[in-house]
Protein backbone atom coordinates (compact mmCIF):
# COMPACT_ATOMS: atom_id res chain seq x y z
CA UNK A 1 0.00 0.00 0.00
CA UNK A 2 1.13 3.56 -0.58
CA UNK A 3 0.95 6.79 1.39
CA UNK A 4 1.81 10.42 0.94
CA UNK A 5 3.93 12.45 2.94
CA UNK A 6 3.16 16.02 2.06
CA UNK A 7 4.76 19.12 2.98
CA UNK A 8 6.86 22.64 1.93
CA UNK A 9 9.56 20.47 3.43
CA UNK A 10 11.55 24.42 3.45
CA UNK A 11 14.05 22.64 3.95
CA UNK A 12 13.56 18.79 4.26
CA UNK A 13 14.86 17.80 8.22
CA UNK A 14 16.04 15.11 9.70
CA UNK A 15 12.29 15.05 11.45
CA UNK A 16 10.86 14.49 8.14
CA UNK A 17 13.14 11.88 7.50
CA UNK A 18 12.30 10.50 10.52
CA UNK A 19 8.75 10.55 10.17
CA UNK A 20 9.34 8.72 6.19
CA UNK A 21 11.49 5.98 8.32
CA UNK A 22 8.36 5.44 10.04
CA UNK A 23 5.77 5.09 7.60
CA UNK A 24 8.31 3.46 4.98
CA UNK A 25 8.32 0.35 7.96
CA UNK A 26 4.32 0.68 7.64
CA UNK A 27 3.92 1.30 3.75
CA UNK A 28 5.59 -0.32 0.79
CA UNK A 29 5.81 2.81 -0.67
CA UNK A 30 6.04 6.80 0.37
CA UNK A 31 5.61 9.67 -1.54
CA UNK A 32 6.91 12.68 -0.58
CA UNK A 33 4.82 15.19 -2.00
CA UNK A 34 6.69 18.36 -1.63
CA UNK A 35 3.98 21.45 -2.01
CA UNK A 36 4.05 24.64 -4.32
CA UNK A 37 2.79 26.46 -1.38
CA UNK A 38 3.83 30.01 -2.91
CA UNK A 39 1.02 31.36 -0.10
CA UNK A 40 4.19 30.37 2.88
CA UNK A 41 6.65 32.32 0.64
CA UNK A 42 9.23 29.53 0.91
CA UNK A 43 12.99 30.03 1.39
CA UNK A 44 13.90 27.68 -1.71
CA UNK A 45 12.21 27.47 -4.90
CA UNK A 46 9.77 24.36 -5.49
CA UNK A 47 12.61 22.94 -7.88
CA UNK A 48 15.32 23.11 -5.11
CA UNK A 49 12.99 21.89 -2.82
CA UNK A 50 12.05 18.60 -4.51
CA UNK A 51 15.91 18.25 -5.20
CA UNK A 52 16.81 18.53 -1.41
CA UNK A 53 14.10 15.78 -0.69
CA UNK A 54 15.13 13.57 -3.48
CA UNK A 55 18.83 13.64 -2.14
CA UNK A 56 17.49 13.46 1.37
CA UNK A 57 15.57 10.44 1.03
CA UNK A 58 18.02 8.75 -1.97
CA UNK A 59 19.10 5.86 0.09
CA UNK A 60 15.82 5.00 1.28
CA UNK A 61 14.18 2.07 -0.80
CA UNK A 62 10.42 2.47 -1.45
CA UNK A 63 10.50 6.69 -1.47
CA UNK A 64 9.91 8.64 -4.48
CA UNK A 65 9.96 12.49 -4.27
CA UNK A 66 7.37 14.64 -6.36
CA UNK A 67 6.13 18.20 -6.16
CA UNK A 68 2.45 19.26 -6.60
CA UNK A 69 0.20 22.35 -7.25
CA UNK A 70 -3.27 21.53 -6.84
CA UNK A 71 -4.99 20.31 -3.54
CA UNK A 72 -3.81 17.43 -1.76
CA UNK A 73 -7.24 15.33 -1.92
CA UNK A 74 -6.99 16.03 -5.75
CA UNK A 75 -3.22 14.74 -5.61
CA UNK A 76 -3.76 11.85 -3.07
CA UNK A 77 -6.70 10.72 -6.20
CA UNK A 78 -4.10 10.80 -8.68
CA UNK A 79 -1.29 8.78 -6.85
CA UNK A 80 -3.90 6.27 -6.64
CA UNK A 81 -3.72 6.27 -2.76
CA UNK A 82 -6.27 7.46 -0.09
CA UNK A 83 -4.09 7.30 3.05
CA UNK A 84 -1.57 11.08 4.57
CA UNK A 85 0.66 10.84 6.73
CA UNK A 86 1.74 13.78 8.81
CA UNK A 87 4.77 14.11 11.55
CA UNK A 88 3.30 15.58 14.90
CA UNK A 89 6.00 17.34 17.36
CA UNK A 90 3.53 18.46 19.86
CA UNK A 91 -0.14 19.15 21.50
CA UNK A 92 0.41 22.74 19.10
CA UNK A 93 0.83 20.76 15.59
CA UNK A 94 -2.30 18.23 16.49
CA UNK A 95 -4.71 21.31 16.93
CA UNK A 96 -3.53 22.28 13.15
CA UNK A 97 -3.15 18.78 11.48
CA UNK A 98 -6.99 18.10 12.56
CA UNK A 99 -8.30 20.73 11.28
CA UNK A 100 -6.59 19.95 8.22
CA UNK A 101 -7.51 16.06 8.58
CA UNK A 102 -11.47 16.89 9.12
CA UNK A 103 -11.19 19.36 5.57
CA UNK A 104 -9.53 16.87 3.42
CA UNK A 105 -11.91 14.19 4.90
CA UNK A 106 -14.80 16.50 4.00
CA UNK A 107 -13.58 16.77 0.54
CA UNK A 108 -12.51 13.04 -0.14
CA UNK A 109 -15.19 10.86 1.52
CA UNK A 110 -12.57 8.13 1.94
CA UNK A 111 -9.15 10.08 3.18
CA UNK A 112 -7.17 9.00 5.92
CA UNK A 113 -4.45 10.89 8.01
CA UNK A 114 -2.40 8.66 10.28
CA UNK A 115 0.02 10.52 12.16
CA UNK A 116 3.08 9.54 13.15
CA UNK A 117 5.95 11.26 16.33
CA UNK A 118 9.57 11.51 15.04
CA UNK A 119 12.11 10.10 17.45
CA UNK A 120 12.61 12.71 20.74
CA UNK A 121 15.95 13.76 19.69
CA UNK A 122 13.92 15.31 16.36
CA UNK A 123 10.90 16.45 18.07
CA UNK A 124 12.21 20.09 17.87
CA UNK A 125 13.11 20.11 14.38
CA UNK A 126 11.16 22.05 11.74
CA UNK A 127 11.84 24.05 8.79
CA UNK A 128 11.35 26.91 9.97
CA UNK A 129 14.08 26.66 12.87
CA UNK A 130 16.32 25.23 9.92
CA UNK A 131 15.83 28.65 7.98
CA UNK A 132 16.23 30.95 11.22
CA UNK A 133 19.57 29.22 11.80
CA UNK A 134 20.70 29.95 8.38
CA UNK A 135 19.46 33.37 8.32
CA UNK A 136 22.17 34.01 11.07
CA UNK A 137 24.10 31.98 9.53
CA UNK A 138 24.17 28.62 12.30
CA UNK A 139 25.23 25.15 11.89
CA UNK A 140 22.66 23.34 10.33
CA UNK A 141 24.64 20.25 9.95
CA UNK A 142 22.86 18.32 12.85
CA UNK A 143 19.46 19.39 11.87
CA UNK A 144 19.11 18.17 8.12
CA UNK A 145 20.96 15.28 6.49
CA UNK A 146 24.36 15.71 5.50
CA UNK A 147 23.49 15.83 1.98
CA UNK A 148 20.97 18.46 2.11
CA UNK A 149 23.72 20.57 4.60
CA UNK A 150 25.96 20.43 1.81
CA UNK A 151 23.44 21.33 -1.06
CA UNK A 152 22.12 23.94 0.91
CA UNK A 153 25.95 25.10 1.38
CA UNK A 154 26.59 24.87 -2.15
CA UNK A 155 23.23 27.11 -3.20
CA UNK A 156 23.76 29.56 -0.42
CA UNK A 157 27.38 30.48 -2.51
CA UNK A 158 26.15 30.38 -5.61
CA UNK A 159 23.87 33.21 -4.36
Amino acid sequence: MKCIYPGTFDPITNGHIDVIKRARRVFDKVVVAVAKSDSKNPAFSLKERIELAKIATMSIEGVEVLGFDNLLVDFVRAQGTNVVVRGLRAVSDFEYELQIGYANARLMEDFETIYFMPSLQNAFISSSIVRSVLSHDGDISSLVPSSVNEMIQKLRNAQ
